[in-house]
């Protein structure tokens, strides 16, 4: 029987993240069409950002012909090669001592951003591999710098099969550091790896136009639901799906204060559904007294406010004005019309921040949605 569909005398207690993959797909192949002719790939680090990328790489490599994936360490490689076999799975964290088994285990491919990283990865080459150089174009995180490039030897240049790099403020289509980082980023090109496909952008770089595509764009976030692009209306369709059960219905007397260090107190008489999340599954504090969520009674979608503080385990919402709520109906804490970029606002954080932390807890009851 679904969670979703109870009986009078069932109750229920566990947070449920709901990974709508038939949608995941939809937007991966939407932001295929918008990057075309660049070949896509497909950034499933952390844990797909959360929602399980053995299960989103598979969906993405069966469902969407995805062939290339990024992930952030070896470790992560190894948890999704099965799922892509003849995949090509790239490494954006690099190649190390600590990881040069699973490499040599599941042919990953390193992403080089040092001179020191280049030299282990000399001393320690992997036969049918050819690593990827990040460069550094503006972001001053990873990546070789000008003078470091320039110490490289032609051999060293030849062994590369991509440049990459990463923009600052794609997310921004007017900012200055876009220009300035593709100007960087083509010269560097130009210079040193002419012949050697290139991949500047990310998600949010896909929508700044063809100039930033080269031969591939890492698409993540974007497949995700997330916008990417805020300066206008969200293209991707929503993923995620959040609910909690509620545990309890109780009326709160004008005066009578509200979680913990009582920072709400009742003007009048009022009722309270209190929801089985909090803080330990993902939802962050700083909804405390402004955020909200969403009950689905008879069809209609009725919203209630978050009262005090957001504990650990419990959110206390105001249902005063909601009629036919029982004990063991569902509180929908994200969903189509209260997305992950909403939350995200209401929270004063990003969307990034909200689903990675979520989706990778295990106190939540995960389910998949694919055809």
């Amino acid at each position: 029987m679904s969670i979703f569909k109870k009986s009078a005398a069932d109750v229920f207690t566990q947070p449920v993240l709901e990974v709508n993959l038939n949608r995941l797909i939809d937007n991966y192949k939407q932001l295929c069409q918008i990057i075309a002719p660049a070949k896509p790939s497909a950034v499933v680090k952390d844990d797909a950002y959360g929602l399980g990328a053995a299960m989103v790489a598979k969906a993405l490599y069966e469902k969407a012909d995805c062939r290339d994936f990024w992930v952030a360490h070896a470790v992560e490689g190894q948890k999704i090669a099965a799922e892509v076999p003849d995949a090509n799975i790239r490494v954006l964290q690099g190649i190390g001592a600590d990881s040069i088994e699973l490499f040599e285990q599941y042919k990953l491919i390193p992403v080089i951003s040092s001179p020191e990283m280049l030299n282990y990865w000399k001393a320690h080459k992997i036969e049918g591999v050819a690593p990827v150089i990040h460069v550094e174009t503006g972001l001053n995180r990873l990546g070789f710098r000008e003078n470091e490039l320039a110490a490289l030897s032609r051999s060293d240049i030849k062994s590369f099969s991509m440049v990459m790099s990463h923009l600052a403020c794609a997310d921004e289509k007017d900012h200055f550091m876009n220009q300035h980082q593709l100007d960087n980023f083509k010269k560097i090109r130009e210079k040193y790896f002419a012949d050697v496909p290139a991949c500047l952008s990310a998600s949010d770089g896909a929508f700044l136009g063809a100039d930033y595509a080269f031969d591939m764009v890492r698409l993540g976030a974007a497949v995700y639901g997330i916008n990417t692009a805020p300066y206008r209306p969200n293209q991707m369709k929503n993923v995620v799906t959040v609910k909690a059960p509620i545990l309890q219905i109780a009326d709160l007397a004008k005066g009578e204060f509200v979680g913990y260090s009582a920072t709400y107190r009742a003007p009048t008489q009022r009722k309270l559904a209190i929801i089985s999340i909090g803080y330990g599954d993902g939802i962050p504090r700083s909804l405390s007294n402004v955020g909200r969520v969403f009950f689905n009674v008879g069809g209609k979608m009725c919203e209630a406010r978050i009262l005090g503080r957001v504990s650990m385990d419990n959110i206390i919402c105001d249902v005063t004005s909601i009629e036919g709520l029982k004990v063991g109906m569902f509180a929908d804490i994200i969903n189509d019309i209260y997305t992950l970029d909403d939350i995200a606002r209401d929270a004063g954080t990003i969307s990034y921040e909200i689903v990675s932390r979520i989706g990778k807890n295990a106190r939540f009851k995960k389910t998949y949605v694919l055809d």
